[in-house]
């Protein structure tokens, strides 16, 4: 597993927060773990195809995803994670790993994504637990999104 991997997602997933709700978020520290599924979290889980192949997970505790969610949409504030949010928080994935892909294919990586799915269980993700890299972006005043890649 290569740490450089990571950084696309990284990048754009500053960039993509950046223009959604003008905060830049700062970056917590690599390192490899195993891809566990906790109790009231949000997965985002994207699959990779072409030259990398494997998921980027993105995991936020419910609580950021409702944050996040509000500051998607301008500060709508959402109590409970609804379709609508669950729909938001499936295109952030989206929105980061499709500018991922492009900042790849601009390295001369060319890759495809699938849809977004959203996990709330190892069971529904169709993969068994693995390590991955990960990283937490730091978003002020909201929390923690963690970037997990699981590529081969």
């Amino acid at each position: 597993m290569k740490a450089e991997y990571i950084n696309p997602f990284l990048e754009s997933a500053s960039i993509v927060l950046e223009q959604l709700i003008s905060v830049r978020p700062t970056t917590g520290e690599l390192g490899v773990k195993d891809v566990k599924f906790v109790e009231k979290y949000i997965w985002i889980q994207i699959g990779i195809t072409g030259q990398m192949q494997g998921d980027i997970v993105f995991g936020l505790h419910e609580e950021v995803a409702l944050k996040l969610v509000s500051a998607m949409m301008g500060g709508f504030v959402l109590s409970e994670m609804d379709e609508m949010g669950k729909s938001a928080i499936s295109e952030l994935g989206n929105m980061i790993s499709g500018n991922a892909s492009t900042i790849l294919f601009n390295q001369g990586v060319r890759v495809d994504i699938t849809p977004p799915v959203i996990v709330q269980s190892a069971a529904s993700a169709g993969f068994t637990p693995k390590k991955a890299l990960t990283i937490p972006l730091i978003i002020d005043g909201i929390g923690e999104l963690d970037i997990q890649v699981l590529i081969t």
